[in-house]
């Protein structure tokens, strides 16, 4: 190659480096770094009232290395995750338990260790690992037998409670939404997933209407009747667990902090506490209301030049988008996500081997709850939890977080036709 002329060894370095990402969805690649531009903007315009901080040049700089950190990781095999599985495994639930040990505690949560004057959320990137120890996991058995269910749940069993226990209800919730999403592509019965969320719903059911609790424990016996081996014991003990949710849901509704109590309760009728838990819902609608169809200008909207909007910058960044560009804006914001959301699954459907489309349906269910849950609590839909906005929310760790799980999947992506790559 030394003796080629200049040109012509200009061209093979191209080429090889172009080959790297040849299969990689530029699409995908290139709508979250337009999100994270635009949260820029928006930050930028809200700037005067964040404090001398610059979030909005923060926030832009952080996303570009991100971004550039997965264009480096698509261009590596995934497979390499599969072997790394369990050491991942083992690496999130000790960093689980550090931040129990040393964690800096913020918002009422242990969630946070300071490294070099930064703060990192453990439970974030507990995302990226939970993912990628399931998808070993169900690639190797099957979801649709009982012992591959218990497996799966027990493997989730442990980083689900070291992070409820911090206590981080809204990483726990989603922790729950990634296992459900890839044990339902990962071929479980419907009827099974139904059976894993009943205890919630129950407890729920219980609180609020005796006679529609009644009735759910009676359906949850039909589908473990029609659904289980052992049709008269599962039948039995579906009911039983059904009909005693409604404790366990009062003793575990006592181990909840109060702020997290307000948080779930009030998005109902923010208005039993106008000036505490729901001053948060209130200033979001009011905000996402005023910016009407066109919205009012970047600097133009009161609630959030004012500050009348607590996080503004964080959880309830969608509440400026919805105030400063109005329903146009955040529908473009909307449509934005929801391509996001259809290229993942593309991903998932052409991967060449289950371990990859678990990946890519992995990163899919963690980016959908975030998004549906944080913009569904700023309208009043969804109880305040503390999710964030991939991409447009400020934050380090979920934006590292956000990328790298981008990155596997484009790493999916990328190598889904080809054999053997040498970089």
């Amino acid at each position: 190659m030394a003796n080629l002329p200049l040109d012509q060894r200009l061209d093979q370095r191209w080429r090889a480096l172009k080959e790297g990402w040849q299969e990689v969805d530029w699409l995908l690649f290139c709508l979250p770094l337009l999100l994270t531009v635009f949260a820029s903007v928006v930050l930028m315009g809200i700037q005067h009232r964040l404090g001398h901080t610059r979030y909005d040049l923060n926030h832009l700089a952080l996303g570009v290395m991100s971004w550039l950190l997965a264009l480096w990781i698509a261009r590596h095999r995934y497979e390499w995750l599969n072997q790394w599985a369990w050491i991942i495994y083992l690496i999130t639930n000790l960093s689980l338990i550090l931040v129990m040990l040393i964690g800096t505690v913020g918002n009422g949560a242990q969630s946070w260790i300071g490294v070099g004057g930064f703060y990192v959320q453990p439970s974030e990137f507990a995302k990226v690992g939970l993912i990628v120890v399931l998808a070993a996991v169900l690639s190797r058995r099957d979801a649709s037998t009982l012992p591959g269910l218990i497996t799966v749940l027990g493997v989730t069993a442990v980083p689900w409670l070291l992070v409820f226990f911090q206590p981080d209800l809204g990483s726990s919730l989603v922790f729950a939404a990634i296992t459900l999403t890839m044990l339902y592509w990962a071929n479980a019965h419907p009827g099974w997933l139904v059976l894993l969320i009943s205890p919630l719903v129950a407890a729920i059911l219980f609180a609020v209407a005796i006679p529609l609790w009644l009735l759910w424990c009676v359906a949850m016996g039909a589908i473990a009747w029609f659904t289980l081996p052992w049709r008269w014991f599962a039948t039995v003990m579906a009911t039983a667990l059904t009909l005693v949710s409604g404790k366990l849901g009062q003793i575990f509704w006592g181990l909840l902090k109060s702020y997290q109590k307000d948080r779930l309760v009030l998005f109902l009728d923010p208005g039993k506490d106008p000036l505490g838990a729901g001053y948060h819902l209130i200033q979001s609608r009011i905000a996402i209301g005023a910016g009407q169809l066109w919205g009012q200008g970047w600097q133009g909207g009161s609630q959030t030049r004012l500050n009348f909007i607590p996080e503004q910058h964080t959880d309830f960044i969608f509440s400026a988008v919805g105030e400063g560009w109005g329903f146009v804006g955040c529908l473009v914001v909307l449509l934005i996500y929801l391509l996001i959301f259809f290229r993942l699954l593309v991903i998932a459907q052409n991967a060449k081997d289950n371990f990859g489309s678990l990946l890519a349906v992995g990163v899919f269910g963690m980016l959908l709850f975030h998004t549906a849950i944080n913009i569904g609590m700023t309208i009043g839909v969804a109880p305040i939890t503390g999710i964030p906005l991939p991409w447009l929310s400020y934050g380090r760790s979920s934006m590292l977080t956000n990328f790298i799980a981008l990155g596997i999947a484009e790493s999916v992506a990328n190598f889904r036709h080809r054999l053997k790559f040498t970089d």
